[in-house]
């Protein structure tokens, strides 16, 4: 299979070829570890199997972008090709897109003495981690014991045996390291992290539920400093089992939010679907974390934005089209609109949210901060 072709466009599609970062991504079979993945199909997603069809493998494994490998608890490796998981079920693991992963590995600011722990997922980002430290510097972890042992079989079939291992990134680490990378999302940053970080160490992380990229220094004290990044990702939140824990709001949370609200109002400003915009969903998740978030757009055009919390606080906003200003209900202790409305007003005075360039400080117990002028958020 002439994949090295495909690798090669891959690497000149966002990296210069003097990049240190250029070699690896040509070089590295992508499709090697991700041999089945999710696609969206009419009512969920359905596996589809690379050796079943080369040259979808080949456009797909080597496009950048993220391959979905698990929902819930159904590995697309261990599944039948056109098996359907109906949505509503959360991904659970994917292949990160490459120019993410190697964001996040300049952002760890590696050198050739770095020692680092990174995330295995399907271990093509560990692959690339590898080829820049060797492998004898790489530990890569993961809570799903399958994940796991896949990733390392498919690493060592390329001749790279990187320390592999089976933990909860929360928890405790296997060993001491210069640098964490870490592409799950974290709220707040573990004290473990700060724990198995040698002094001068960084860690490279998200803020579960944000765009946020944390970039952050040990401290003589056992904490870290550092930075909230100038560009955005986001990635799926930390397990602590084999699938995510029912937190989301409940179907009667749903069912009020389609009726009248306890307060009834006029929006200032024209309908956001607040997942679209980072930095207006980033500052709300600080706020209130744990908002989720639909919209449907009627036959007439009408379009229907609603919130829900899983503490039962509601919102629905209606408008005739984008750009109109929606009426507005409201129910439950929060007023989900309202915090949202604070965000915008504070968007619409200064030009930007004080998220982009934040300071970010971490305690030794884990305690972490951003903060910016007079505004400032703890997790």
């Amino acid at each position: 299979m002439d994949w090295e072709h495909h690798a090669s466009r891959l690497a000149d599609s966002f990296l210069r070829a003097d990049s240190r970062w250029w070699y690896p991504v040509a070089t590295t079979p992508r499709h090697h570890f991700v041999p089945r993945w999710f696609e969206r199909a009419d009512g969920g997603r359905v596996v589809r199997d690379g050796a079943g069809d080369p040259g979808a493998w080949l456009g797909t494994a080597y496009s950048d972008t993220t391959l979905v490998t698990r929902i819930g608890t159904v590995h697309a490796d261990l599944a039948e090709p056109g098996t359907v998981v109906p949505y509503g079920r959360w991904a659970t693991s994917s292949s990160t897109l490459p120019n993410l992963v190697v964001t996040m590995y300049r952002h760890a600011a590696l050198t050739p003495t770095s020692s680092a722990l990174v995330t295995t997922g399907t271990g093509y980002g560990t692959a690339l981690a590898c080829r820049v430290l060797g492998d004898d510097r790489v530990t890569s972890i993961d809570i799903d014991p399958y994940l796991v042992e896949a990733a390392t079989g498919r690493l060592n079939d390329l001749g790279l045996r990187p320390r592999t291992a089976v933990r909860d990134i929360t928890g405790e680490l296997p060993g001491e390291f210069d640098r964490i990378v870490s592409t799950v999302a974290v709220r707040p940053v573990p004290v473990s992290w700060l724990t198995a970080l040698r002094p001068g160490g960084r860690l490279v992380t998200t803020i579960t539920n944000t765009g946020l990229v944390v970039v952050a220094d040990k401290t003589p004290d056992g904490g870290a400093s550092g930075f909230v990044a100038q560009d955005p990702a986001s990635f799926m939140a930390t397990r602590h089992g084999a699938d995510y824990e029912p937190v989301l709001p409940s179907a009667e949370v749903w069912e009020r939010a389609d009726g009248d609200g306890e307060t009834v109002t006029s929006s200032r400003y024209p309908l956001l679907y607040v997942p679209d915009s980072w930095d207006v969903r980033s500052m709300l998740e600080l706020k209130v974390p744990g908002i989720d978030y639909r919209i449907y757009r009627a036959d007439d055009g009408t379009i229907t934005l609603r919130m829900a919390h899983p503490d039962g606080s509601w919102a629905r906003a209606t408008a005739p089209d984008r750009r109109a200003s929606p009426t507005v209900h409201q129910g439950g202790p929060r007023r989900l609109w309202d915090a949202l409305e604070g965000i915008r007003d504070r968007l619409n005075m200064w030009g930007e949210l004080p998220v982009h360039g934040a300071r970010v400080t971490i305690t030794p117990d884990g305690v972490t901060t951003l903060s910016r002028g007079k505004w400032s958020a703890t997790l």
